[in-house]
C-alpha cells in the first residue's frame, strides 16, 4: 500500500494538511530539543521530510528508515539544495567541490519491528505518522528504545482526534468524508489506503493511552504536546 502511494505521497500530505506538516515536524524537532551534537534515527520515515527537518537545524548525522522501498526512492532523489536532501546509499559520503558533504541523510531499508543497528545507536529517534501503522505497536516502541543511548529522545508525531466536540465533529467530516475522495483522486490510488489512513486515526489510542504505552515501554519524561487543535500530538521521551 505505501509503496502504491509513494509518487504523490508528499503532495498529498501538504495539500490535504493545508501546509500545516510542515509546521508539524518543524515544532516536534523543537520540542525535542534538537543540535548539532545529535545524531537522529527517523523511523517510517516516507519520503524523508521529518529527516530533512532535523538537517535543516544543523545536525549532520541523519539516518531515515523505512521498509517501503518506493517511499525511499522518492527520498533518495533529493538534491543537497532541496528541503529534504536524502541518500540512499554511500552517496551520502561524497564530497562537493567545497570538500563539505553533499547529503547528510543515508537511508536504509528496514522494518521498525526489527531495526539493523546496535543498541545505544542514536541520541534522538523520531517517527511521523507511523507508529500506528506497527504491526506490534509495544514492540516497535521498546525497538525505539532499544536504539536510543542512555539520556537520548524520542520524539513522536501522530494523528490524534481533537478533545473539543466541534472542532472533532468537523475534523473527522473532513477526514473521513471529504480526504479519502479527494486524496484518492489526486494520488490516483487504487489499493484504498486514504480510506485506511483516517480510519486508522479514529482507531489508534489517545494522548493519555499513548504516555502510557511509552512508560511501559521503558522510557521516562514522556510528554504529549497538541498541535492545530488537537488533530497532531508530539510525543516526547527520554531513555534514562
Amino acid at each position: 500500500m505505501f509503496d502504491a502511494i509513494a509518487p504523490r505521497y508528499a503532495l498529498v500530505n501538504t495539500i490535504f494538511s493545508a501546509g500545516r506538516d510542515t509546521y508539524w515536524r518543524w515544532r516536534a524537532v523543537t520540542l525535542v530539543g534538537a543540535s548539532t551534537k545529535d545524531d537522529v534515527l527517523d523511523v517510517a520515515c516516507g519520503t524523508g521530510d521529518f529527516a530533512s527537518a532535523f538537517v535543516r537545524v544543523g545536525i549532520g548525522s541523519v539516518v531515515g528508515c523505512d521498509f517501503a522501498h518506493e517511499m525511499l526512492v522518492r527520498a533518495s532523489r533529493w538534491k543537497p539544495d532541496e528541503s529534504s536532501p536524502c541518500s540512499a546509499s554511500s552517496a551520502n559520503d561524497k564530497a562537493s567541490d567545497t570538500g563539505k558533504p553533499q547529503r547528510r541523510i543515508r537511508c536504509v531499508e528496514a522494518d521498525a519491528m526489527t531495526l539493523p543497528f546496535d543498541e545505544a545507536s542514536f541520541s534522538i529517534v523520531s517517527c511521523a505518522f507511523g507508529v500506528r501503522n506497527f504491526a506490534d505497536l509495544d514492540a516497535g516502541l521498546r525497538e525505539l528504545r532499544r536504539v536510543l543511548r542512555p539520556g537520548g529522545r524520542l520524539v513522536i508525531l501522530e494523528f490524534t482526534r481533537p478533545t473539543n466536540r466541534a472542532v472533532r465533529l468537523a475534523y473527522e467530516l473532513y477526514s473521513q468524508r471529504i480526504m479519502p475522495l479527494t486524496a484518492t483522486l489526486v494520488a490516483g490510488d487504487r489499493t484504498g489506503a486514504y480510506r485506511y489512513l483516517p480510519r486508522s486515526v479514529v482507531s489508534f489510542l489517545n494522548a493519555p493511552q499513548m504516555l502510557e504505552r511509552l512508560r511501559v515501554a521503558g522510557f521516562s519524561n514522556a510528554s504529549a504536546t497538541p498541535l492545530t487543535f488537537g488533530v497532531v500530538t508530539a510525543y516526547v521521551a527520554h531513555r534514562d
